[in-house]
């Protein structure tokens, strides 16, 4: 039986995964769970005591192996509040929309996209819109607090080290300004900068797992933990491993509750060359480089066009059926418009609709594949 070597805790905003790997970089296994809605007063949170609780009895799963490194990655939505080596509460959900007084007085105050690269978005998805309300919902906590991005977040969880990192810092954030690798004007003058904790790579490792996780899991007190990395950077970092795109131009398409279109290498890309009211925006990636992007929420739109959301839409027994379906659809002139997540994707001001729906089950879902397949060109188009 071939080894596990490192861990990667992937923590998205409709699933946690957690999969374990050779050193040779062979995927050996995998868990994976529905992230569970907060049942928290006040603004809906994300559910990180549901997390927490699922994360350690996944990783005493690998103890049989000789495990080195664990990896956290997740979305770039989510910011948590250390006060005193605590968490200070759960972190807001993005989907939880914010008052209108909240959001006039922060469009006052941000940036403009030429210089973030991030576009404005709705509910709590700009992490600078969640912190100016936070700022005002928990007045005296937050001036003494840490904060940390979403994935490192779990890095601290592991280690109990409090740092940042890039990618997660410059992805529509509203906090980093791209072009000249540092926090943007708007973070610094709201004193956020100063209280992010200190700057590391991704790759940086920070420490070893908390002697009552390893009691509690069985892996190694010597186990190192990284820094970690955004969810879609991630994607982009392993593809990058691949000959065919190292260097090369080539556009990178990460898939999950969004799909995330991102240029590699960065062109000599203007910001303003990007249409920000199309969802598309500058990334950063793990070494502080921009990488034009654009997305949409692709696995949620097709999550309720299918209206299940217990297996993939294309899982391979199903693929003849459907490929078979995809003739029918188009002569019987059946198709999905934009958008199901309103104000999100190259469409935001469209509202989604079925054009002749189709009562039959696979139809559906072959449909739901070719809406996914026209958006995701428009984005690569922008």
């Amino acid at each position: 039986m071939e080894r596990g070597f490192s861990i990667v805790i992937d923590v998205g905003k409709t699933l946690s995964k957690i999969t374990l790997w050779s050193r040779e970089g062979t995927l050996l296994d995998r868990r994976v769970r529905p992230n569970a809605a907060c049942a928290a007063s006040g603004p809906r949170r994300l559910d990180v005591d549901g997390i927490a609780q699922w994360l350690v009895a996944a990783l005493a799963e690998f103890a049989e192996h000789p495990i080195e490194l664990l990896i956290p990655v997740g979305h770039g939505a989510g910011v948590a509040v250390l006060i005193d080596g605590k968490l200070a509460f759960p972190p807001i959900d993005y989907e939880q929309s914010l008052p209108d007084d909240i959001v006039q007085a922060y469009l006052a105050e941000r940036d403009p996209f030429k210089l973030t690269g991030s576009p404005l978005l709705p509910d709590g998805l700009n992490l600078g819109a969640q912190l100016f309300w936070l700022d005002r919902l928990h007045p005296e906590l937050m001036q003494r607090a840490t904060f940390l991005p979403w994935a490192q977040y779990w890095a601290w969880f592991l280690s109990g080290v409090a740092v940042s990192e890039i990618s997660s810092l410059g992805c529509h954030t509203d906090l980093w300004a791209p072009g000249i690798a540092r926090f943007s004007p708007l973070a610094e003058r709201m004193g956020w900068a100063d209280r992010f904790a200190p700057l590391m790579l991704a790759a940086d490792p920070i420490g070893t797992l908390r002697p009552q996780l390893a009691s509690r899991t069985a892996l190694p007190l010597t186990v190192t933990v990284l820094a970690g990395l955004h969810d879609s950077n991630a994607a982009l970092l392993a593809a990058r491993g691949f000959s065919a795109v190292g260097t090369n131009e080539a556009t990178v398409l990460s898939t999950g509750t969004w799909f995330v279109a991102m240029r590699s290498p960065a062109l000599s890309l203007p910001s303003a060359s990007l249409p920000p009211g199309r969802d598309c925006l500058v990334n950063v990636d793990v070494f502080g480089r921009p990488v034009p992007s654009a997305r949409f929420m692709g696995g949620r739109e097709i999550e309720n066009l299918i209206e299940i959301d217990t297996h993939r839409i294309d899982i391979r027994p199903d693929q003849p059926a459907l490929v078979a379906a995809a003739p029918e659809i188009l002569a019987g002139d059946i198709m999905v418009l934009p958008t199901f997540a309103p104000g999100c994707g190259p469409f935001p001001q469209a509202v989604g609709a079925w054009h002749n729906q189709p009562a039959d089950w696979m139809q559906r879902r072959a449909a739901a594949s070719l809406y996914a397949a026209l958006v995701t060109d428009a984005a690569l188009d922008l």
